[in-house]
């Protein structure tokens, strides 16, 4: 039984539905609560209890704000934050579809970007509970609040994969890296056409990639590691040598030039690439930095680990 009720689902509706009648004048827009000092002083109410850990107080008294003026967005947003801090997804995504009919445009992509994270989540406990087509349904919804939720691709497949749909999960994998060509999605999908023995897709796959993001040297990488992994030994050095140029300092690129020149014979050759490669680091997982708060992470990661925001995790571009 999937965790989020027909009700909530139906938020983006109704909040379609009291704009229109805004912009015709046959509704008020809910009251705000700008400007007001009684709403300014139950918030710093609020605001304190929360500050002093009393969760409870502090949420009784922002829902208080909201039923008093339901466009009260900071309210709103703090009613949202407790419920992502308890877990509490289906109330967060009920909240958040509140706060996004509130939303002036120019706010409305990251605040679309909290809905999909909240459906995502969703589908995360569904997918945990082993309710594949349920956390399935939780995803298609994280990705029409937000197509280029890159969490909610890569976990589609994944459920669809669960659900006994292999090849649809490889079409949901395939039309999300046609807009998104990131790691976590193609490393799926070099799997799937591996295991079909399929190695021209391969290929094919991390060539286009390179082609549409050709600054992305995790992208470029990745094709250098394809040519080496089907034994394309001349393909790859020239590959790994062009990502050299651009950057020295990556050891995953001295360890590949190392086992090139292994596998050819050239142990000299060979021994200095491994030795640079050692130097340079302790690891060979390509290291993604946060473009919302800088944090920098060994692997890609569905949230970043010290601000919690999701899919902010990018490739970075030089160890």
């Amino acid at each position: 039984m999937p965790l989020l009720s027909t009700r909530l689902s139906l938020g983006p509706l109704v909040a379609v539905g009291h704009r229109a009648l805004r912009l015709l004048g046959l509704e008020r827009a809910p009251a705000s609560g700008e400007n007001d000092p009684q709403a300014a002083d139950a918030m710093r109410r609020a605001e304190a209890a929360r500050a002093a850990g009393h969760a409870d107080e502090a949420r009784t008294l922002f829902r208080y704000v909201v039923q008093r003026w339901p466009a009260h967005v900071g309210a709103l947003h703090a009613l949202r934050d407790l419920a992502v801090e308890t877990r509490a997804w289906d109330e967060a995504i009920a909240i958040q579809e509140s706060i996004l009919a509130l939303a002036p445009s120019r706010e409305r992509h990251a605040e679309a970007e909290w809905l999909a994270a909240g459906y995502y989540e969703l589908g995360r406990l569904e997918l945990a509970r082993g309710e594949a087509a349920a956390a399935a349904g939780h995803f298609r919804a994280a990705l029409r609040a937000d197509r280029d939720f890159v969490p909610a691709s890569v976990a589609l497949g994944d459920a669809l994969e669960a659900a006994g749909d292999p090849r649809e999960a490889v079409r949901a994998w395939e039309r999300a890296a046609e807009t998104s060509p990131v790691l976590p999605l193609l490393a799926r999908l070099e799997r799937a056409y591996r295991e079909q023995d399929r190695p021209s897709r391969m290929i094919a796959l991390y060539r286009a990639a390179a082609e549409r993001a050709p600054d992305d040297l995790a992208l470029a990488a990745a094709l250098g590691r394809v040519y080496f992994e089907l034994e394309m030994l001349d393909e790859a050095a020239d590959q790994f040598e062009k990502i050299e140029v651009r950057a020295p300092d990556l050891p995953t690129v001295h360890a590949f030039l190392g086992a090139i020149f292994e596998r050819r014979g050239d142990a000299r050759e060979a021994f200095d690439e491994y030795r640079r490669a050692l130097r340079l680091a302790h690891g060979f997982d390509w290291p993604h930095r946060c473009t919302a708060c800088g944090a920098t992470a060994p692997r890609w990661q569905d949230r970043c680990d010290a601000c919690r925001r999701w899919n902010t995790l990018r490739p970075a571009s030089a160890r």
